[in-house]
């Protein structure tokens, strides 16, 4: 069942984990191994992070052979080869709240809100990047660390996500104990963790019958192995439905919805019944946005530590 009458809550997000992987496997299919012959930056903000200018970017991608596809949280990047020598660097993007990375033929009419462009060697689909709002965008960044994994220099700061091989659970349950907040703050810092977002964060959090602010320092060990686990969860059906799409501006690299908002339990559910007890869905203002919890699965604490 669809909800329609939270749809205000859901305008404005950035994709998280799910999406973004979707985003990741899709690009992984139509571009690795692929030269870029034309590199095209239309639009100055989609590449306002990259301090050399466009014309740097497009430099730097000419010629260049996309080898891979990576991920770390929200962050998308593709490492550059040529002339048999390993990556040192690396097309880093972030979708920001409406950016599209799109594979299309080449004869596919330009849309209103192209801002890049990379065209093959093989004539075949260009990748095109889309972006309504131009809070997104490109960069070509220095790769870092160890062979076999690299992430770039600029985000070199952020914390696995839950689903990476390498992430550490005693580590996570360490520091997130060492900290003196409220746990969907510490599920939204993305130095503790990263990839999920305000939506996962609500679904998790239902799911292992926490509170949005039960306090970090007292929640025991077997908790926070049962709220990560409610993560992995959570991620794994929104990855199996293809992401979430709450309006037509996250879509996949052929511009199809995810359905994911069909299987959301509280999070835009306001008054409506909990799927679990059937007491109605509360919604909080949680910094500038919103939190959703049950609150009889999920009490409120009540020793005053917020």
């Amino acid at each position: 069942m669809i909800y329609p009458r939270a749809r205000c809550h859901y305008r404005g997000r950035v994709p998280e984990l799910p999406e973004v992987e979707v985003v990741r496997s899709g690009l992984e299919r139509w571009v690795v191994g692929r030269t870029v012959a034309k590199a095209e930056m239309l639009h100055p903000r989609a590449t306002r992070r990259h301090v050399a200018g466009p014309d740097d970017v497009v430099a730097r991608l000419t010629g260049r052979t996309l080898t891979g596809v990576e991920r770390r949280g929200k962050y998308l990047w593709l490492p550059l080869g040529g002339d048999g020598e390993d990556p040192a660097e690396a097309l880093l993007g972030h979708l920001g709240m409406s950016g599209q990375l799109l594979v299309e033929p080449p004869e596919t009419p330009d849309g209103p809100h192209l801002r890049a462009r990379l065209a093959f060697t093989d004539g075949g689909r260009e990748l095109r990047y889309v972006d309504q709002r131009t809070f997104g965008g490109l960069s070509v960044e220095p790769l870092t660390g160890p062979p076999g994994d690299q992430v770039p220099a600029v985000i070199a700061h952020i914390a696995r996500d839950p689903l990476d091989p390498a992430f550490d659970l005693a580590a996570f349950t360490a520091a997130v104990r060492r900290r003196r907040t409220g746990i969907k703050r510490a599920l939204l810092d993305q130095s503790l963790v990263s990839g999920i977002g305000n939506i996962y964060a609500d679904e998790a959090l239902w799911r292992a019958r926490l509170h949005w602010a039960r306090a970090t320092d007292r929640l025991t060990r077997p908790a926070i192995a049962t709220l990560v686990e409610a993560v992995r969860a959570v991620m794994n059906e929104a990855l199996a439905a293809g992401g979430t799409s709450f309006d037509s501006l996250y879509v996949n690299v052929n511009g199809e919805s995810g359905y994911f908002e069909r299987s959301l339990h509280v999070y835009g559910r306001e008054h409506e019944p909990c799927p679990r007890c059937g007491t109605p869905i509360r919604r909080d203002p949680f910094m500038n946005r919103s939190s959703f919890s049950c609150p009889r699965c999920q009490p409120r604490p009540r020793n005053g530590r917020w």
